[in-house]
């Protein structure tokens, strides 16, 4: 009888820290799912050090799924910091333009069709028959180059998209994994309300622990 490949999984993340009790219960052998194999990289932050790092990588070795870990910011102040979810779509907000006192995208501008791959009505959409085996919310992301301070700019963010979550580095993630037909899932811990830069009232700490408890049990199951 022909034994089954290990399924080969990439962990990636912006920074050490957000995966920091990940990578040390990995390094002690802790992870416990034999059926895997994993490999991590640590892309760095942002969309353009993301999409580059995962190319590089991918171009070494094809991963079976990509599971990107992070901590990002909640338009929604009702949710409570540290809660985990899966990004099931995902855009670049600040790929657009304010126009008549409106945000425009380029798809509404028409410089790029809504449709043409990878994007679906100008969405990088997920669409893994994982998502339905996970108890774990989804949401719609979006992705910027300027974390979102501006009250402003948050509304237009919130008419236009209708996000839960914001980040620096989901978009290229879907991207390019779209592109590349690999099978993958973007994991986002709450750390703050986005537009708040007191980072008194952020809750880094949680939000990495939940992070990284989830991020090992999905290990473990898959």
């Amino acid at each position: 009888m022909k034994k089954r490949r290990e399924k080969r999984v990439l962990v990636a993340a912006a920074t050490t820290l957000e995966v920091a009790p990940f990578l040390d219960q990995w390094k002690r052998g802790e992870i416990k799912n034999k059926r895997v194999e994993i490999d991590i990289l640590i892309t760095g932050i942002g969309l353009t050090a993301t999409t580059y790092s995962l190319l590089k990588q991918i171009q070494l070795q094809k991963p079976d799924l990509i599971l990107q870990a992070g901590v990002g910011g909640c338009f929604d102040n009702n949710i409570p910091l540290g809660e985990v979810v899966i990004v099931k779509q995902d855009s670049i907000a600040d790929q657009s333009v304010i126009e008549l006192d409106k945000l425009k995208t380029l798809f509404d501008l028409q410089l790029v069709p809504q449709d043409q791959f990878p994007y679906q009505k100008g969405w990088l959409i997920n669409r893994s028959a994982l998502l339905k085996t996970l108890r774990i919310k989804k949401v719609r992301g979006v992705s910027v180059n300027e974390i979102t301070t501006d009250l402003k700019k948050r509304k237009f963010y919130e008419e236009r998209f209708s996000p839960t979550v914001e980040s620096m580095e989901g978009a290229a993630l879907h991207y390019v994994a779209l592109r590349e037909n690999i099978e993958f899932l973007q994991l986002r811990s709450f750390s703050n309300y986005i537009a708040e830069r007191n980072k008194k009232n952020w809750n880094m700490r949680t939000s990495i622990e939940n992070l990284n408890h989830t991020l090992i049990r999905i290990l473990e199951k898959i």
